[in-house]
C-alpha cells in the first residue's frame, strides 16, 4: 500500500496498524474492528485507507435491511465486483463478498456498522459463520473492517459471549488527539491558550473545521470572544454537540437522568455517594447510568492511588464538561442568542474552577506519562494516578493530583517516583512543597518506598522567586512551557 497520505494529520500509529492488518499475508479472510467517539476522523482515516489500497468503503445509513443490501450491492458493483442477482439477505451478501475476493488481500470497510446491526441483529453471527470453519472466508482474501461510533455497541462486538469474540485480528480505538497534537492541529503556539482551548474542545479533529468554520482564537486575549461566538452561539454546531453526543448512544433511554449524572461530575461531585446526593437518587439507582456512561466512553472510573476500593469519576470528553458546568444551568438564556456574553461573564469564574482546573490536573497526569517527563523521573513510570492520603495528626486529608508509581514489583514495596500538585491559576511556592513533603512522609510510614521521590509542582501561573532559587534535587518545577515541550 501507499504511505500515509499528506492530508491525514498525525494518526501515524493508526495508519501503520491498519496497513499491517491489510497487507498481512495469510490464508483466509480476516476481521478488524475500529471504534471511537464521533468526530474523531475514523471515516476520514478509513476512506483514505480504502483509496490507498484499492479497497472498498461502504458507509452504512440508518435504513431497512432491504435498502442497505441494495446500497451494499451498488458499492460492490462500482468497485468491480459482479452481482449476478440481488442479495436476498446479509448471509447471501457476505458470502458473495468473501467468494469474490480471493486473488490478493483487499480491504473492505463497513462504516457505521451499528446502523446495520440494529436493523439486522443477526449480521454479527453471519460474519462469524462465514469466517469460521466451512465458511466462505476460508479461501477469501478480504480484510473486513467494521467501524462504528456507538461505543456501547462496538464494545460489545468482541466481548463476553458475542459471536465475533475471538475472530478479530485487529481491534483499534481511534482516540482524540493528545493535548500537544491538538495544539499543533489548531495552530496554537501559546501554551496558556492551548490549555484553555483544550479544556473546551479537547482533541476532537472535527471541532477545528466544520464545527467552527475554521475559526480559531487568535490569542489568549481573543479566547473569551471566541467562546461567545462559537460554543455559546446557538447558530454554531458546537452549541448542541454535547447534547447530541449523549443522544446518539442507543443504551441511554432517560436522557434527563444521564445529563444530571454528568452535571454532578462536572460540578465537582466525583464520588459515587456525592453523585447520588446531587441527582437526588438512592445509590443503587445510579449504578446503571454510571455503567452505561462508562461503556459509552463519556465517563471514566479512576481508582484512588492510595485507598483500595475507592474511586472517582471523571468526564472524558471536555466539551461535555464545558456544557454541563457552564451551559446546562443557563441553557434557556443561551438559546435566545442574546445572552451569550452575559452568561459567559457570569460563568467565567466557574470555568476556571470547575473546568480548567480539573482539566489541567488531567493534562499534568498525561504529561507525567509522556517522554518529556523523563527529564525529572528516575525511570519510566508504571502508572500515574491521583489519590487521597489521610493525615491522622491534623485529622485531615491531603489530595495529591499527580502520583507517579514505578513499575510494580511483587518482591518489593510500591515505589513512588513523584508526588505532584497542579494549580492552574495560583503561583506556587514553598507552602506547596511543604504539603507534598508531608505527604511523602505519611506514605513512607505506610510502607511505600519514597526514597528518591521527586516533589513536583505543576503550575499554569508560575512559581515564586524563592521556590525557583531553592535548587533542591528532589524538587521539579513544571510550567506550561515544559508541559507543551516536545
Amino acid at each position: 500500500m501507499a504511505g500515509k497520505p499528506d492530508h491525514l494529520f498525525d494518526r501515524t500509529r493508526e495508519w501503520a496498524g491498519l496497513t499491517s492488518f491489510v497487507e498481512r499475508n495469510y490464508p483466509g479472510a480476516s476481521l478488524g474492528v475500529v471504534s471511537g467517539r464521533r468526530r474523531q476522523g475514523k471515516s476520514f482515516l478509513l476512506e483514505a485507507l480504502a483509496t490507498a489500497g484499492d479497497g472498498i468503503y461502504f458507509p452504512a445509513l440508518e435504513a431497512t435491511e432491504a435498502i442497505s443490501l441494495r446500497q451494499f450491492a451498488e458499492v460492490l458493483l462500482r468497485n468491480g465486483i459482479q452481482i449476478p442477482r440481488p442479495f436476498q439477505d446479509w448471509g447471501d451478501a457476505i458470502s458473495h463478498l468473501f467468494s469474490a475476493i480471493r486473488d490478493r488481500p483487499r480491504v473492505v470497510v463497513i462504516d457505521e456498522f451499528p446502523f446495520l446491526a440494529r436493523s439486522s441483529p443477526s449480521l454479527p453471527s453471519i460474519i462469524q459463520r462465514e469466517l469460521g470453519p466451512g465458511g466462505s472466508g476460508g479461501s477469501s482474501q478480504v480484510r473486513l473492517i467494521l467501524c462504528g461510533s456507538a461505543m456501547s455497541v462496538m464494545g460489545g462486538l468482541l466481548a463476553g459471549q458475542a459471536p465475533l469474540r475471538g475472530r478479530a485480528s485487529l481491534e483499534m480505538l481511534v482516540r482524540p488527539f493528545g493535548y500537544q497534537d491538538a495544539a499543533a492541529f489548531w495552530g496554537i503556539q501559546d501554551p496558556h491558550l492551548a490549555v484553555l482551548l483544550h479544556a473546551v474542545v479537547g482533541g476532537t479533529p472535527a471541532y477545528r473545521r466544520e464545527f467552527v468554520g475554521y475559526d480559531a482564537p487568535t490569542g489568549s486575549a481573543d479566547f473569551d470572544d471566541w467562546v461567545v461566538r462559537t460554543v455559546l452561539n446557538p447558530q454554531s454546531p458546537l452549541f448542541r454537540e454535547a447534547r447530541y453526543l449523549l443522544a446518539e448512544e442507543t443504551e441511554i433511554r432517560d436522557p434527563s437522568l444521564y445529563h444530571s449524572v454528568l452535571a454532578a461530575v462536572a460540578q465537582g461531585n466525583t464520588t459515587y455517594g456525592r453523585i447520588a446526593n446531587f441527582v437526588g437518587r438512592k445509590s443503587p439507582e445510579i449504578a446503571h447510568p454510571l455503567n452505561v456512561l462508562e461503556d459509552c466512553a463519556l465517563l471514566a472510573k479512576e481508582p484512588d492511588a492510595f485507598r483500595p476500593g475507592k474511586s472517582t469519576y471523571r468526564i472524558i470528553e471536555p466539551l461535555v464538561t464545558f456544557y454541563q458546568a457552564i451551559m446546562w444551568p443557563d441553557f434557556a438564556r443561551l438559546e435566545t442568542g442574546q445572552e451569550s456574553q452575559a452568561v459567559w461573564r457570569d460563568q467565567r469564574a466557574t470555568f476556571d474552577k470547575r473546568v480548567v482546573g480539573p482539566h489541567f490536573e488531567a493534562l499534568c497526569r498525561d504529561f507525567a506519562l509522556g517522554p518529556t517527563a523523563r527529564r525529572f523521573l528516575a525511570e519510566p513510570p508504571g502508572e500515574v494516578r491521583s489519590g487521597v492520603i489521610n493525615d491522622p495528626a491534623s485529622k485531615s486529608q491531603l489530595e495529591i493530583d499527580v502520583v507517579v508509581f514505578a513499575p510494580q514489583r511483587s518482591d518489593a514495596p510500591r515505589r513512588i517516583l513523584s508526588l505532584g500538585e497542579a494549580k492552574w491559576g495560583e503561583t506556587m511556592g514553598h507552602g506547596h512543597i511543604k504539603r507534598l513533603a508531608l505527604a511523602r512522609d505519611l506514605l513512607a510510614a505506610k510502607g511505600f518506598d519514597t526514597r528518591g521521590t521527586v516533589l513536583a509542582c505543576y503550575s499554569g501561573a508560575g512559581f515564586t522567586d524563592e521556590l525557583r532559587a531553592d535548587g533542591r534535587a528532589d524538587i521539579a518545577l513544571i510550567g506550561l512551557e515544559e508541559i507543551y515541550a516536545t
